[in-house]
């Protein structure tokens, strides 16, 4: 373990021997680090914090502070990050709360910018990357390999769906579906994405099978049961799209169309 003399550990961290803690940095009670995960200098992770392996969590960083939410009572509560995420400078991630469930929780393989917010009872998946600046508000989920722009901002209580991309100084009033690309002021759904698709190995027919879907939905003036119904006979020639077809019945605030 290599831990700076100028760290300050809590006596009840378990923090595994091959964990570095950079100078200034502050760890907490009832938090655990697992192996290779790195700290930087001038990191506080508040409480109650559980970090799996090789994450990289840089210098200014707050994590695993109290929930910003006025119905919070002290309750205890927790933030759990997987493996092998990078947190970039300034990162701030919340604990959850009791009335949302009690733990916000990040996944694997996560890239987090600068200045990223990530707030109480949110729900990151895997593969995801946030861009300098992006804010997700409470009891917000975001699916796997989703990308958010710069200076996006989530109201709460929504969905980012797998595969979505928000374009940068986004703000998001709805559910994004799976695999759609968002952007502009008023926010708008653009497309499917192509490219991450492709980036990601899916093969022309399965991405031409997602863009009949997308024009189901948004091009032909179906209501969004019917869109539904209509993807749902194409499923079986495409099991891509249980996905969208998934991130569809769950919304609970609507979609943006």
């Amino acid at each position: 373990m290599s831990i700076d003399p100028t760290a300050r550990i809590d006596g009840s961290a378990q923090i595994d021997e091959s964990v570095r803690v950079g100078p200034w940095s502050i760890i907490g009670p009832g938090v655990s680090i697992g192996a290779g995960t790195v700290i930087e200098s001038n990191v506080v992770i508040r409480c109650n914090t559980r970090i799996g392996k090789n994450n990289h969590i840089f210098q200014f960083s707050s994590i695993g502070e109290d929930p910003a939410d006025k119905k919070y009572a002290g309750e205890d509560v927790w933030l759990e990050i997987g493996d092998n995420n990078i947190l970039r400078e300034g990162a701030n991630l919340h604990r959850g709360t009791g009335v949302g469930g009690s733990v916000t929780r990040i996944g694997n393989n996560n890239l987090l910018m600068p200045y990223v917010h990530v707030a109480h009872d949110c729900i990151v998946g895997n593969n995801t990357v946030f861009a300098n600046n992006t804010g997700i508000s409470g009891h917000v989920e975001v699916g796997d390999w989703a990308i958010l722009g710069g200076l996006t901002g989530v109201n709460q209580f929504l969905k980012i769906g797998t595969h979505a991309m928000v374009g940068g100084m986004t703000h998001i009033t709805n559910d994004v579906p799976a695999y759609t690309i968002i952007s502009g002021i008023p926010a708008a759904i653009r497309s499917i994405n192509v490219i991450g698709l492709e980036r990601r190995g899916f093969d022309k027919e399965t991405i031409a099978k997602i863009r009949e879907a997308f024009k189901i939905i948004f091009k032909r003036n179906n209501t969004l049961v019917e869109a539904i119904e209509q993807i749902k006979v194409m499923r079986k020639d495409c099991e891509a799209l249980q996905v969208l077809i998934d991130s569809l019945e769950s919304s609970e605030k609507g979609i943006h169309r």
